[in-house]
């Protein structure tokens, strides 16, 4: 993997973990295994899998990039535990 490649790749992974930040927001505070919470866990896959697929990787860098989703999901949820509602 070149440098070139590694830095794409970093962007693959902030772009994963941009893109699922407002979707942990949203899921966190649906009921567990809802069609909702589903669909909030599961929206972003497609955008990531059309800048993976433009990029130019294979299914290699899949783990990499879960990660990213991951820590996106997670700590989405954790701001909307800290930031009060407004309603």
């Amino acid at each position: 993997m070149t440098s070139n490649d590694l830095g794409l790749l970093t962007l693959l992974v902030c772009a994963a973990f941009v893109l699922n930040l407002p979707f942990g927001y949203l899921r966190i505070k649906t009921k567990k295994f809802s069609v909702m919470w589903f669909l909030y866990i599961h929206l972003p896959i497609p955008f990531i899998f059309i800048l993976r697929k433009a990029a130019g990787f294979s299914w290699k860098v899949i783990p990499v990039i879960v990660i990213g989703a991951v820590m996106g999901q997670y700590l989405g949820g954790k701001l909307r535990k800290k930031i009060p509602s407004q309603s």
